[in-house]
């Protein structure tokens, strides 16, 4: 699987898909790429990439790896590799991470704090 969130696009790239047609309210860990094309509210903590789909409605803070927002996110979002809001998406909060994109286009409502990459 390529590192750009673009890339994303196959179901078969990811280990769990939230479908459209659920409602998830709480704490959601994971470590594997996920899709939400549904509805979250809560929490993301994650070691791995998130996609938060074109129709998908997150209200949760996140803090991930690599956060691609196709959705409407309202919450603070961190990332320690990136974060990518693309022409569909909408955020209102805060973003946090060293590699920032904002699409020409999207809707970003918030603070953008560019942190230093994580020297390995």
């Amino acid at each position: 699987m390529a590192d750009s969130g673009n890339d994303y696009l196959e179901e078969g790239d990811f280990d769990t898909i939230l479908s459209s047609d659920m409602d998830f309210s709480g704490v959601l860990e994971f470590e594997k790429p996920f899709l939400i094309r549904g509805k979250v509210s809560g929490e993301i903590k994650s070691k791995g990439v998130l996609v938060v789909d074109e129709e998908a409605v997150v209200n949760a803070n996140i803090n991930a790896m690599h956060v691609l927002i196709r959705g409407q996110v309202k919450g603070d979002v961190k990332a320690s590799k990136k974060v990518e809001v693309t022409i569909t998406g909408k955020l209102t909060g805060n973003v946090s991470a060293p590699d920032i994109m904002l699409e020409s286009g999207c809707v970003f409502n918030g603070k953008c704090i560019m942190t230093e990459k994580a020297i390995i």
